[in-house]
């Protein structure tokens, strides 16, 4: 989804825009700027522990979503709707932390602070697409469940491998498609030749904030803010309505172990959903505080990698069945190992 970094107003009072640039007699055509990422600015004289840390985690994130989707390929087991759907959450992970953090840690070893006008908007459109993603897939996936719980003998029919592909690409297509018109708009404002963009990637708020004052920024914050709530809270009532009805089935089941049953292939799928909106709603709120500008990218940085780092962390201790394909999958890893001369 599409974070901001700063309280979020809609006036043109000069508070509200005074860090905007006044830029009218400087601005250039846009296809000529090149972005200056600032960063972390009280960090910059130490810029090895970010680069560790960062990379440390990436390397966690990209390892653990790609046991994940090889565990699922491998085990026949697993080929079910709900794993079908744990490998398009697994790639999304990984796609969009991809999307920022080998930028941010060229950025923190080798000083490499700048990006393009083309780099920078397809960072932009990347992320924000595989964030629309991640919310979408996870009403996917919510669905998945209602109809696993609330119609048992329809399942096979409604959940076949026909039928979850179209899901599966309907949430790509719509993911893919939100966030153009308005990365299209934001590429149209006027720039400087190098315009400032206090992130450490190109988040669409920041860089609307690096354009020269207009009316058209004032516009691009609000149409975003829209589209951010948008896509976080349709699809946050879509799960709890999902998970309402799977409650309520729940419940209708005589036996206690029957309900156990029935609730534990929901527990990881939930915990995930719980991680996903707790990091939105924790990058909300520390944005409506005043803050240095480095604890809010950081906030920014750390809500944004927080879920595609728990998720599979979540599944392999939560599930059982991944578990075990896991598990296979090491004890291949150390077979072939010990075979080679």
């Amino acid at each position: 989804t599409i974070l901001y970094e700063h309280p979020i107003t809609f006036s043109t009072s000069r508070e509200t825009w005074a860090t905007m640039t006044h830029c009218s007699n400087q601005s250039i055509p846009s296809h000529k700027t090149v972005f200056i990422l600032l960063g972390f600015p009280a960090l910059q004289e130490t810029p090895l522990p970010l680069f560790f840390t960062f990379l440390a985690l990436y390397t966690f994130i990209v390892v653990g979503n790609v046991l994940i989707l090889v565990a699922v390929v491998g085990d026949p087991r697993l080929h079910k709707p709900m794993y079908f759907f744990l490998c398009n959450l697994s790639a999304v992970d990984i796609l969009f932390t991809t999307t920022t953090v080998p930028k941010m840690l060229a950025m923190f070893l080798f000083q490499h602070n700048t990006i393009s006008f083309e780099g920078c908007f397809l960072q932009m459109y990347s992320f924000h697409s595989l964030g629309v993603m991640e919310s979408f897939i996870l009403v996917v996936m919510a669905y998945d469940r209602y109809e696993a719980i609330c119609h048992p003998l329809h399942y096979p029919v409604r959940m076949t491998p026909q039928a979850n592909a179209r899901l599966a690409a309907s949430a790509w297509a719509m993911a893919l498609i939100i966030p153009a018109p308005v990365m299209v708009e934001t590429s149209q404002l006027e720039y400087t030749a190098r315009a400032t963009v206090e992130h450490c990637f190109c988040d669409h708020l920041a860089v609307v904030r690096a354009a020269c004052q207009d009316a058209g920024t004032e516009q691009q914050t609000f149409i975003g803010f829209c589209i951010a709530m948008t896509v976080s809270l349709v699809p946050l009532f879509l799960v709890l309505f999902s998970y309402g009805k799977i409650l309520a089935s729940i419940l209708r089941i005589a036996s206690q172990e029957g309900r156990a049953k029935a609730f534990s292939t929901c527990t990881s799928h939930l915990m995930v959903v719980g991680t996903y909106y707790s990091s939105i709603a924790v990058a909300y709120v520390s944005y409506q505080m005043e803050m240095a500008i480095d604890l809010h990218v950081l906030s920014n940085v750390i809500c944004a990698i927080l879920a595609p780092m728990l998720n599979p962390l979540i599944y392999t201790l939560r599930n059982k069945d991944v578990k075990e394909a896991i598990k296979t999958v090491f004890q291949h890893l150390s077979s072939c190992i010990c075979n080679t001369p």
